[in-house]
């Protein structure tokens, strides 16, 4: 996202950039998260198929930018706004249908099970969804069309700061936090997100009380499979390559910042995955980028023993 290379190297400078694209990072992390921490305050899934529903969202946007013929940010501006339109369209309704049919043919069925039998089915429809992305994209990383440049010239910052804040960092940042902003005031006033709060607290009384709460439950997997596919296309912009393994990767982080910050708890989901990217990004700044895993799996390890429910799982009774 950022070339480090390009900052001044004096040491709160070199800081200061880290946790910039830490939080950028971090803001990605959390769009995926929401996936998670939405379903699983519903029906308390987790289900590990998200990471991997968001890269088929993002081999879907390689495919759309392909049919338009784009290969970088010297294109025809027109034909980029439209392609851009489209995959922020085409990609969050792919993946939020796609969502909706694996819930419907997987997990409808496995409703009143064991807990375990849903669970394994999640991993299993994970193996499937990355399979798929191994025969649409190949075994090999795939490099994106780079629609928007990152040179130098293109710095939002003041060059007197001394840091770099680029169109691929305002992007990610941009769409978002707007994103994650709407959702938070979709599910504490909309008369949907009340049902949606209703049906996490207590099925059968959101039952009692008229609440369609499979239809809750469809919605909930519609809307985390449209941020999963926004995700995809921010991805895949900002980043660069995409490859059938990627799912598996920032599925884990995403998982990891919902059970940091609380799984079930949106602000949580957000607070976790803003912490993951500086994480991520410190880590491997100062300690290398082969103990980055070992640290924000050492950290989760800690946050769970003295705060079980996460940072924010135990200050709000909603799990939506």
């Amino acid at each position: 996202m950022m070339l480090l290379a390009d900052v001044d190297s004096s040491p709160a400078l070199l800081l200061a950039q880290y946790v910039i694209l830490g939080l950028t990072k971090g803001s990605l992390f959390a769009l995926i998260a929401l996936g998670y921490t939405m379903v699983y305050g519903i029906i308390e899934l987790i289900n590990f198929a998200h990471g991997d529903l968001f890269m088929l969202g993002s081999f879907l946007a390689l495919t759309i930018l392909g049919l338009f013929g784009l290969t970088s940010s010297a294109d025809p501006w027109y034909l980029i706004a439209a392609a851009l339109v489209l995959c922020f369209v085409a990609c969050p309704l792919f993946c939020a249908l796609l969502n909706v049919a694996v819930d419907k043919l997987v997990y409808q069925p496995l409703r009143n099970a064991p807990k375990l039998a849903p669970l394994v089915s999640a991993i299993g429809v994970s193996f499937i969804f990355m399979n798929i992305g191994l025969f649409w994209g190949g075994s090999q990383d795939v490099d994106f069309p780079k629609l928007i440049p990152d040179a130098a010239a293109d710095n939002l910052l003041p060059e007197s700061t001394g840091l770099r804040f680029t169109k691929k960092d305002a992007l990610v940042v941009g769409i978002t936090v707007p994103l994650m902003l709407l959702l938070t005031a979709f599910v504490k006033y909309a008369k949907v997100g009340k049902a949606m709060r209703a049906t996490a607290q207590n099925p059968t009384a959101a039952q009692l009380m008229g609440i369609n709460t499979e239809m809750v439950i469809r919605t909930t997997f519609a809307i985390g499979g449209a941020l999963a596919g926004a995700a995809g296309v921010i991805y895949g912009l900002t980043i660069g390559t995409v490859s059938y393994t990627i799912g598996f990767q920032n599925g884990l982080y995403a998982f990891t910042a919902a059970v940091v910050g609380g799984i079930g708890n949106i602000p949580g989901a957000v607070l976790g995955g803003v912490l993951i990217g500086l994480i991520t990004s410190l880590g491997s700044a100062y300690l290398g980028d082969q103990w980055t895993n070992a640290l924000v799996f050492s950290i989760l390890i800690i946050i769970l023993v003295f705060r079980p429910s996460g940072l924010l799982g135990s200050r709000v009774r909603e799990k939506v």
